[in-house]
């Protein structure tokens, strides 16, 4: 199987140092391995969209040299898709409605588990849907963080797939979405370890092939905050990418040339030097 990666922003703001990492992770693990590199906007959570930032960032990424193997999929355009998903899994008796508040979950342990709702129907208000998940341990090897385990029904518990809005939640589109792009291996931020066993559940209740995993190290700020939430998480500059992206090689351990004079030219010589193997093998690192 031909190799494909990616790397799949939310347009929340501006693309900013971790994303950064987690754009030249992903594309330098495919282009090591002979394979194709594409991008896949995640906009389905429209209140926490930044109006311009979608675009901002797609024209980012060429600045910095990485240039996708096709145009971006935008989950926006892929209703239709969860549609067709959530009726399977509504079809099997996986999904059920639920009225229950987080403020409901939390005087009760915060965790949905069994089924079991604690709010009863509200005709004049619209549910969400919660996957049903039983009590199943989810086994895998993280190529970057090694063999994990999760107990989905007492770490996770029934989660939300479509909200009360209407929008299908991350864990429902991303495994449709890695499934209809054909990725082979997801690489991204160790923020989103904790996510995989519920996309691998997802996967096997909805016949989806299962990728690889990689989750890269997160980038810290100087108070050990996640630099995303960091006030000190500042746009990366297009106009001037080489600083932003020598950095962000060395963050991941990867050799450069120190003589090359443009982003495709030190990507190049990064890549001559690449090994999947030699990536740091850390939850997260200060800047």
């Amino acid at each position: 199987m031909t190799y494909c990666g990616r790397f799949a922003p939310s347009p929340t703001g501006l693309l900013h140092f971790g994303s950064l990492v987690a754009a030249v992770g992903s594309w330098l693990c495919a282009r090591h391995a002979g394979g194709r590199w594409l991008v896949r906007v995640e906009d389905i959570d429209p209140p926490r969209e930044v109006a311009g930032s979608a675009q901002a960032i797609l024209a980012a990424l060429p600045a910095f040299g990485l240039v996708a193997d096709a145009p971006a999929l935008f989950q926006s355009q892929r209703r239709d898709a969860y549609d067709a998903a959530f009726e399977r899994l509504r079809a099997a008796d996986l999904v059920f409605p639920c009225w229950c508040s987080r403020a409901q979950l939390a005087a009760e342990g915060g965790m949905h588990r069994d089924g079991r709702c604690i709010a009863l129907p509200e005709s004049d208000r619209p549910p969400a849907w919660r996957l049903r998940v039983p009590d199943v341990t989810i086994d895998f090897d993280d190529a970057q963080q090694g063999p994990q385990r999760q107990n989905l029904r007492d770490e996770a518990g029934d989660f939300v797939i479509r909200r009360v809005e209407g929008y299908y939640a991350y864990q429902l589109a991303c495994v449709v979405d890695d499934a209809f792009q054909g990725i082979t291996e997801v690489v991204r931020g160790n923020d989103l370890l904790d996510s995989t066993p519920r996309q691998i559940w997802l996967q096997q209740c909805l016949g989806l092939p299962m990728p690889a995993y990689r989750h890269l190290p997160l980038a810290l700020d100087a108070q050990g905050r996640k630099l995303s939430k960091s006030e000190q998480a500042h746009p990366v500059d297009p106009t001037e990418p080489l600083p932003a992206l020598r950095k962000a090689l060395a963050f991941l351990d990867v050799q450069t040339s120190t003589g090359a004079r443009s982003p495709a030219a030190l990507l190049e010589a990064a890549l001559e030097r690449f090994d999947p193997a030699r990536l740091p093998r850390l939850a997260a690192r200060p800047l």
